[in-house]
């Protein structure tokens, strides 16, 4: 599974470290992603990858568990 969010397209970016010589070495930046039920557009429920960027701007409906049901 690669490491991107399904609702902005967010993924692995490329850096890199830079020591206090300055020698650089190639580092990656993943995004942080979680794995969310959420309610798609057409009322049904899936679990889909989603970066926390996305769930804090409320650009999707996360579907919570009620015990009993």
């Amino acid at each position: 599974m690669a490491r991107v969010c399904e609702i902005c397209g967010r993924r692995t970016r490329v850096g890199n470290i830079v020591t206090h010589a300055t020698n650089r070495l190639k580092r990656r930046f993943h995004p942080n992603l979680q794995k969310v039920r959420v309610r798609m557009p057409d009322g049904s429920i899936r679990k889909i990858t989603v970066c926390t960027r996305c769930l804090k701007a409320g650009k999707v409906q996360k579907v919570i568990k009620v015990k009993g049901e």
